[in-house]
């Protein structure tokens, strides 16, 4: 049952990606030349968002699906990791046309050749699981 409410839940998101243009490879263009406002109002949104559903389930004590309570805990500080990481998302997102998300919302509206850059993402997980190790985090 849990797996079809996912399924519905990833639809609907997909379908809003996709009506908002944010799976648009012309806005993100913009958004990367400074030219529109339309992406980081969508993703300002989905931020300002994510910080009130946070602080939500910190304060009320919000419990998973499976009955466990949510734990959130610290992360290491350090500018360098979320620089070079950021950069490199970054650097990704504009040659690719689109983030992780849309990536899928893309391959669902009938775009096939986004699923050379899910290969490429994929492949990038895995080289980066194989170096974890050995990077600075």
């Amino acid at each position: 049952m849990r797996s079809i409410i996912y399924l519905l839940i990833g639809i609907i998101f997909g379908i809003t990606m996709y009506k908002s243009e944010a799976a648009s490879w012309f806005r993100i263009y913009e958004m990367f030349q400074f030219k529109a406002f339309h992406m980081y109002g969508i993703i300002g949104s989905a931020l300002a968002l994510g910080v009130i559903m946070v602080q939500s389930m910190k304060r009320f004590k919000m419990k998973s699906f499976f009955g466990e309570e949510i734990k959130f805990f610290p992360k290491d500080k350090g500018i360098a990791r979320y620089l070079i990481g950021g950069s490199i998302f970054g650097l990704g997102w504009a040659l690719a046309g689109a983030c992780p998300g849309p990536m899928f919302t893309l391959v669902g509206a009938g775009f096939w050749s986004i699923l050379i850059v899910i290969a490429a993402a994929m492949f990038g997980t895995f080289v980066y699981g194989r170096l974890r190790d050995k990077l600075p985090h």
